[in-house]
């Protein structure tokens, strides 16, 4: 760290981060709605846990909770691994992962079973039935059930939604925790093809929901760093239409019985996901350079020391500030340097918003001076506490 204090302010004509407007309600306002959003969301999630219990009785629901948990904790995993650089709030990835996990499953069992049964008896054939319902129903109002949630959050926290992988980010909790829920259903319901069930479900595929509903969240994201307010509203039924159609070729080939299952699988769905896997190391990378690129800008005006860039542009190095942090000062000093990290991770991305001419600039210089003000702020802190320890 350094204790070094700027020689000059970053000039606005050169510097401008992009806007931040704080919320016009009072914040205790604003946290009563959340947390009554909350509330009202985890109710929901319930009550689709509690239906699927319903379905396949308490025994084995508590089963399939108990497996649920495994592909769970895998996506939410891998979600955080992409959202290493700058985490997203955790009241709005809760939010998601409730919507994902409630209100999207109990909307989509409701229109499932109603087109199941609406075809079964217009055609007189189950099979009928199921195919409709598996490869017409559950793509469309899944991927819809699920976008919605994530619309939600972009409409509702636009100003977290810097790019590409925080529409990711958000995508994958809302996806992970509708995963759940259905897994808990297709848990219980296996009897005793389970182990192949969860095989399949929980350790091959964990990640499918979250390849579908990526192709909405990565639309929003593209939307939010685009110079036309009006985007999202043709991006995000772009992405949606990406995602259904995803979705629908995923569930269909889960008609083909056999031998023919695995060739499809493994020369349509392995090439897919290692492809997403290398987008999001490129993603990750992107941001590196960034943050790089961005906070050099302002340590030629002398609001960052040259190592301090270094830590802060490679994740490693950041864990290592941590640790350090922690060692000579304690907790206190640990958590003012991750939220050094965090303030100054957020006025790169700002930054870079606002030169590439994707963001209101017309209150970039307060934008500018909050961000400068926490960072500096953070770094006394982060030195006080290790001298005095």
């Amino acid at each position: 760290m350094s204790s070094h204090q700027p020689t000059r302010p970053a000039e606005p004509a050169q510097c401008v981060p992009p806007q931040w407007v704080p919320s016009r309600r009072p914040r205790t306002a604003r946290d009563v709605l959340t947390v009554l959003a909350v509330a009202l969301l985890a109710a929901a999630t319930l009550g689709a846990v509690a239906l699927v219990l319903v379905q396949v009785g308490m025994g084995m629901g508590v089963v399939g909770i108990v497996l649920a948990l495994v592909p769970l904790t895998v996506v939410l995993l891998g979600v955080r691994w992409l959202d290493r650089w700058e985490p997203e709030p955790r009241g709005a990835l809760l939010f998601g992962l409730l919507w994902g996990g409630g209100v999207a499953v109990l909307v989509s069992l409701v229109v499932n079973d109603l087109t199941l049964y609406t075809v079964a008896q217009a055609t007189g054939d189950l099979d009928a039935g199921v195919v409709a319902a598996t490869v017409v129903s559950a793509p469309v109002i899944e991927e819809l059930a699920k976008g919605a949630g994530v619309l939600v959050l972009f409409l509702a926290r636009r100003r977290y939604f810097d790019g590409v992988v925080d529409g990711i980010v958000y995508a994958g909790v809302v996806a992970a925790g509708f995963a759940f829920t259905e897994n808990v259903l297709y848990f219980g319901q296996a009897g005793t093809a389970l182990p192949e069930t969860f095989v399949l479900r929980g350790l091959a595929t964990p990640f499918a929901h979250l390849l579908f509903t990526a192709c909405t969240g990565a639309a929003l994201g593209l939307a939010a760093r685009s110079q036309h307010r009006s985007a999202a509203w043709w991006l995000f039924p772009v992405g949606l239409l990406a995602a259904m159609t995803a979705h629908g070729l995923w569930n269909a080939t889960s008609l083909v019985a056999g031998s023919a299952y695995l060739l499809v699988f493994a020369v349509v769905q392995v090439p897919l996901f290692g492809g997403v896997v290398a987008l999001a190391f490129w993603l990750r990378r992107q941001e590196s350079a960034v943050i790089r690129h961005r906070l050099t800008e302002y340590a030629r005006a002398g609001w960052f020391a040259p190592h301090e860039i270094e830590m802060l542009a490679s994740l490693p190095r950041r864990s290592t500030a941590v640790g350090w942090a922690a060692r000579a000062g304690g907790k206190d000093a640990a958590e003012a340097m991750r939220r050094f990290q965090r303030d100054a991770t957020t006025l790169a991305f700002r930054r870079q918003l606002a030169v590439t001419g994707r963001t209101d600039l017309h209150r970039h210089a307060e934008s500018e001076r909050d961000l400068l003000a926490a960072v500096t702020a953070d770094r006394h802190r982060v030195l006080a506490a290790a001298a005095g320890r």
